[in-house]
C-alpha cells in the first residue's frame, strides 16, 4: 500500500524520531511511505486559540497537499481528529491515527516488534473521546515481544495538557499532571507510552523534573523497535 506521512508541526520540530519510527515500521511491513515536503500545520493550534478562519484554511491546505493520496497516517490522534472534523464533507484523503491504520486498514496487530521493558500506556483524550480508537493501541502493544505491559490506574483521566489549556489554566493543568504522574509511578513502569507526543511532552516534563528515572516513548517508537 502506498501511504503518506503527516508528521505534524510538533513532531517535525521537536520529535522527528517519531516520524522516522513510523516510516521504519510501515516499510518493515512492506508499504511505501511518501512525505510531501509542502506539508505544514493542520490548523489545530489556531482553532484552539480562537482563530477558526486560519485553522480551517490550514486544514484545507492539508487536503490540497495530500490530494490523491491513498491514505494518510499521522502519529497524532489530536491532529487526525482536527482534520476529520474540519474536512468532513469536503474532498480530502482519508486520515488515520497510527493504531487505526495498522489494525483497521492494514489488518495487523503483531508488527514484529521487540521491546524488553516494563511499559504502561496512557490513552490520550483525543484518541479516546474524538477518534474512539478503543483498545487498538493496547492490542498492538500486547503483541510486542519482550514487553511487560502494566495497566495504568484511571487511564481515562486527562494528563492536563490540552494545548493552550496548559498555558491558560496552569494551576489546574499542573494538578492534573501531578495525578497522572502519581498513577504512572504506581505502576513501577520504566516507560510510559502514548500515541500523542504533545501529552508525552507534558508528562515527561514532570517525570524529568522529579528525577523519577521513568522515560516516555511514542507508540510508533515502541512498535518500530
Amino acid at each position: 500500500m502506498r501511504l503518506a506521512l503527516f508528521v505534524t508541526c510538533l513532531g517535525d520540530t521537536l520529535f522527528p524520531s517519531t516520524g522516522r519510527a513510523v516510516v521504519r515500521l510501515l516499510e518493515r511491513l512492506g508499504h511505501q511511505v511518501d512525505f510531501p515536503l509542502d506539508q505544514t500545520c493542520c490548523g489545530q493550534m489556531h482553532m484552539n486559540a480562537g482563530y477558526p478562519r486560519e485553522g480551517i484554511a490550514l486544514a484545507r491546505r492539508f487536503a490540497r497537499v495530500f490530494a490523491g493520496t491513498e491514505a494518510v497516517v499521522t502519529p497524532s490522534a489530536s491532529c487526525a481528529g482536527m482534520l476529520r472534523q474540519q474536512l468532513r464533507g469536503e474532498d480530502g484523503p482519508p486520515v488515520y491515527e497510527l493504531s487505526e491504520l495498522l489494525v483497521d486498514r492494514l489488518g495487523v496487530e503483531d508488527v514484529g516488534a521487540y521491546f524488553p521493558h516494563r511499559v504502561t500506556f496512557h490513552p490520550t483524550c483525543h484518541s479516546l473521546r474524538e477518534l474512539r480508537v478503543g483498545d487498538r493501541p493496547l492490542r498492538l502493544l500486547r503483541a510486542v515481544r519482550g514487553i511487560e505491559l502494566v495497566d495504568l490506574p484511571q487511564p481515562a483521566e486527562c494528563c492536563g495538557f490540552g494545548g493552550t489549556f496548559a498555558v491558560k489554566n496552569a494551576d489546574v493543568s499542573s494538578a492534573m499532571l501531578a495525578d497522572k504522574v502519581r498513577a504512572v509511578l504506581d505502576t513501577g513502569a520504566e516507560v510510559v507510552c502514548a500515541g500523542d507526543n504533545s501529552c508525552l511532552m507534558h508528562i515527561d516534563g514532570a517525570l524529568t523534573r522529579q528525577r523519577t528515572g521513568v522515560r516516555t516513548a511514542h507508540l510508533a517508537e515502541v512498535l518500530a523497535a
